[in-house]
């Protein structure tokens, strides 16, 4: 490997024209594409295949209205809101709802509903009161009537009774007439015969028909007598006849009453149950308010529709632009984190800071503003190239706003350290009087193996994201990798040949060969052969006070860790004094906490919902009872049902905000409670939304560190042992490295999750960790661990194989590349604590934990515990078992056998301390 690549830095150097040509094709191909393929970047942060994401796709498909993006906007009138006011806010409404996919509410036209909704019960209850004080007023009428038709009923009968009493009587009297009459007809005709036979005197004659005559007289006025009262008895009948036809008209007429008032009753008692349901619902909402009730603030939410997780660009600028014309009547207007993201800058001014102290590092330790800036322009171009890259492939893979930011944090990091260690060899080599060319081309095949292999070990840890199964994270260390890999060629590639167009320039005027200006510079390999000097020799004199003071200060930065909670962040992290954290404090102050981040329950029914709205309300009032009777629920608001009525959505608003501890252990409960109120209501019920999945993605990530951390050490203990040819080193190695993530861990819990210092940290809001930090600072700090592992214990190997004993390898070693190693750590801190007050505050604890991380791994673990265990070792720190020293290859990672060879070539060797031949290697 090392004679390969002092073959690839000499080449670079004669073809150095060409390989800055490549190079700049190459970043001008990847800014080619990035302008014209780039895509918008996102916040959001998903696990396809978890919980809230099946949930999601439920409700994206089901009731899209209740699933898309959604961001809060805040309006403010310190004296309340005018009629002026209110109809620019409901004007900006409109405005937001004719923008394409984008939907929103007018607050007060919403608050007067829900004040309305307890008066509309009022209401609806006193209609119900006078309409059950009808039908009960009907109810006696109806009873009465058919008292009186019995009555009359009663009184036709009594009457049809007489009549026929009446009837017979007089057909009695008809009948005696009749039988007087034919009395009278025979006595005449005995007359008559009497009078025929002469039997009868003419006096008796006379006498008996003046009687016969008066009889028949008194029988004709019987008969009048008789017709008149039959015809009376008649006129009573049809009387009677009359009075019936009116009793069954009557009772016609009751029957129809009875049935309406029937029909009556069913209305009253639908009436009821929809009553009954609405107030049911609306005691489920009591208390949710859009408008505070001082009257000085309202809120709406704007949610746009196929967002996925993101609003674009000019969706917001268009939002903000609508929102802040209402300003002009004198209300303020403040949008949340959603629609103010701002993620096309990568750069800010904490980052162009890190890199002024970057370069003034560099300007001291290399002593020319030319050499100074070569590693800050090697580190730019590796950057620029592998970022544009990646930009320019999100056109076709999701990725999140803080995958370039990670990516553009390692690249200058690295960048400038492997560019400086190559140029601080080629340095050293040109001072001992090596010519320029064949200087570059041991470079590359010494400092540069050491450096290909310390960015193979960050380019192995950052891949190994993907091991975790989640895909945003996977993107991330891929997209890392990457730009690590393109530092690591161009700082073999592009620095060569950039140190050959440099030629002697490289070193301060003074420091050339030939030159008579100036004092004479000790070389680190003057240095290192002075074993009573340096930080190393005083660590060898006192290495158990070493050992206990490193243990001291990282056991107190340290415990923190213990206290670590995950989460991803919410508005409560954005700089005070910002919209977005105006938004959420105003939220919070004005409609609780919750109302930051709700809940959503997404509810399949296993039968759809009948016709009607009382069927649906009861529906919803008895999931949504059932919901606000789980601990920790504030509030349960329906939020819409599907064209098929068998899916519903609920908003539960829970008591704490998004990120609180209150608000995890509420999806926690609800997680068990919805399986059993599904069972309870006949339905499949599933959890979602943005506060869901940020629980959803910090559980699962924390399931994956442990594993991530097992792959991680297992593969730094694989490497080093190739690496050092020793058993102790790589443990030594791994247990600082463990020691470094320690501290690493309990700085940013300290300060972004306890509080400790946080107004200078710029900590809005101390709260949980994000989710994805610990993996990420692990799979970094492992990389620049054994980076620093590599060029401090390469050397005292080097030493050591060259024949010194242990202990004075220690502080040779060390001492001949600790001047290096301590300006690359400097820089390297610089760089990442630019980023803590970086405007992306998600990004701001993974800047101070790996500035934390790098400080503490590269002065107290490496620099110092590292040469204290190895001095109190000695000889032990090297043993390697015979049988395995067979087995391992030898990497050369110091390129020892690259310079022995060329020395012997040259007829010397060009890196043996004067006078001193080189040894073979210790037996092990």
């Amino acid at each position: 490997m090392a004679t390969l690549l002092h073959r690839l830095g000499r080449w670079c150097a004669q073809h150095r024209l060409g390989v800055v040509a490549i190079w700049a094709a190459v970043l001008g191909l990847t800014v080619t594409g990035m302008l014209t393929m780039a895509k918008p970047l996102s916040n959001e942060f998903s696990i396809p295949g978890s919980r809230f994401e099946a949930v999601l796709e439920t409700l994206q498909e089901e009731i899209p209205d209740a699933a898309g993006t959604t961001g809060t906007v805040v309006f403010r009138s310190d004296d309340g809101f005018t009629d002026a006011q209110r109809s620019a806010v409901a004007d900006a409404v409109q405005e937001w709802e004719e923008l394409d996919g984008v939907t929103a509410v007018d607050p007060f036209e919403a608050q007067d509903q829900l004040d309305a909704t307890q008066g509309d019960l009022d209401d609806g209850r006193a209609e119900l009161a006078d309409a059950r004080e009808q039908l009960a007023d009907g109810r006696d009428q109806l009873e009465q009537g058919r008292a009186d038709l019995e009555q009359a009923r009663q009184e036709l009968t009594d009457g049809r009774a007489q009549l026929e009493e009446g009837q017979d009587e007089l057909d009695a009297q008809a009948a005696a007439l009749e039988e007087s009459q034919a009395e009278l007809d025979a006595q005449l005709e005995q007359l008559e015969a009497g009078v025929a036979a002469g039997q009868v005197p003419p006096e008796a004659e006379q006498q008996a028909r003046a009687e016969i005559a008066a009889g028949q007289a008194q029988l004709d006025a019987g008969r009048e007598q008789l017709a008149a009262a039959q015809a009376e008895i008649d006129a009573q009948r049809e009387q009677l006849e009359s009075g019936e036809a009116e009793i069954a008209a009557g009772e016609e007429e009751l029957e129809s009453s009875a049935a309406e008032l029937e029909d009556g009753e069913a209305e009253v008692a639908q009436g009821e149950e929809d009553l009954a349901a609405a107030a049911r619902l609306a005691d489920l909402t009591d208390g949710f308010r859009v408008v505070s009730e001082d009257g000085t603030t309202a809120l709406t939410q704007v949610s746009v529709a196929d967002a996925e997780g993101f609003i674009p660009p000019e969706t917001t600028e268009a939002i903000q632009r609508i929102g802040n014309d209402v300003e002009s009547e004198g209300v303020a207007v403040d949008f949340s984190k959603e629609i103010t993201d701002d993620l096309s800058s990568l750069l800010g001014p904490g980052e162009v800071i890190g890199l002024v102290v970057a370069a003034v590092v560099l300007l001291v330790m290399l002593g020319s503003l030319v050499a100074a800036g070569l590693p800050i322009l090697m580190a730019l171009v590796g950057v620029g190239v592998g970022l544009t890259g990646a930009l320019a492939l999100s056109a076709f893979i999701d990725m999140q706003s803080i995958t370039p930011v990670l990516a553009l944090m390692l690249g200058l990091a690295v960048g400038i350290d492997y560019s400086l260690f190559l140029i601080n060899r080629h340095r050293e080599q040109l001072r001992r009087g090596m010519p320029v060319a064949p200087s570059i081309a041991l470079a590359v095949g010494t400092s540069g193996n050491a450096v290909t292999f310390a960015g193979l070990t960050v380019i192995i840890a950052l891949v190994a994201l993907t091991l975790t199964g989640i895909p945003f994270l996977g993107v991330m260390g891929i997209v890392a990798a990457a730009t690590v890999a393109i530092a690591v060629l161009v700082a073999i590639t592009l620095t060569p040949a950039m140190l050959s167009l440099m030629g002697e320039r490289v070193l301060p005027r003074r420091a050339r060969p030939g030159s008579a200006q100036g004092r004479h510079e000790e070389s680190p390999a003057e240095q290192a052969d002075d074993l009573g000097r340096g930080w190393a020799a005083r660590v060898q004199r006192h290495p158990w006070l070493s050992l206990a003071g490193v243990l001291l200060v990282v056991g107190a930065l340290a415990w923190p860790t213990a206290q670590l909670r995950l989460g991803l962040p919410d508005g409560g992290t954005e700089p005070a004094g910002s919209t977005a954290y105006t938004t959420y404090d105003t939220v919070r102050e004005e409609f609780g906490a919750g109302a930051n981040g709700p809940v959503l329950v997404v509810a399949e029914l296993d039968e759809p919902v009948a016709e009607g709205d009382t069927a649906l309300f009861t529906t919803q009032a008895d999931l949504g009872e059932e919901l606000a009777a789980v601990d920790g629920v504030e509030q349960v608001l329906p939020a819409g049902v599907n064209d098929d009525r068998d899916v519903l959505a609920f908003r539960v608003q829970p008591e704490g905000g998004p990120a609180d501890a209150s608000t995890e252990a509420l999806v926690d409960r609800l997680g068990p409670a919805v399986e059993q109120i599904g069972q309870d209501q006949g339905a499949t019920l599933g959890l979602t939304g943005q506060t869901v999945a940020n629980i959803d993605v910090s559980e699962q990530l924390a399931d994956a560190l442990p594993i991530y951390l097992v792959v991680v050490v297992g593969l730094s203990l694989i490497l080093l042992l190739l690496v050092f040819r020793s058993v102790v080193v790589p443990l030594l190695a791994t247990g600082g490295f463990l020691l470094s993530i320690g501290a690493a861990f309990g700085a940013v819990v300290g300060v972004y999750q306890l509080g400790f210092a946080s107004s200078f940290f710029g900590v809005n809001e101390a709260g949980p960790i994000l989710s994805f930090l610990p993996i990420l600072l692990i799979g970094i700090l492992f990389g620049l661990a054994m980076d620093y592992q590599v060029f401090l214990v390469s050397a005292m190997r080097e030493e050591h194989v060259h024949g010194r004993a242990a202990r004075d390898a220690v502080v040779a070693g060390f001492n001949h590349s600790a001047r290096v190693v301590t300006a690359a750590a400097i820089i390297m801190i610089s760089v990442f604590a630019g980023f803590v007050w970086a405007h992306l505050t998600m990004v701001r604890p993974i800047g101070l934990g790996l500035a934390v991380g790098v400080l503490v791994d590269a002065f107290l673990v490496r620099m110092t515990l590292t040469p204290a265990v190895m001095s109190l070792l000695g000889e032990r720190a090297w043993w390697l078992p015979r049988w395995l020293d067979r087995v391992l290859p030898d990497v050369d990672v110091e390129g020892a056998n690259l310079e022995r060879h060329l020395g012997a070539s040259a007829g010397g060797t060009p890196t043996d301390p004067p006078g001193q031949e080189a040894e073979p290697a210790p037996a092990r």
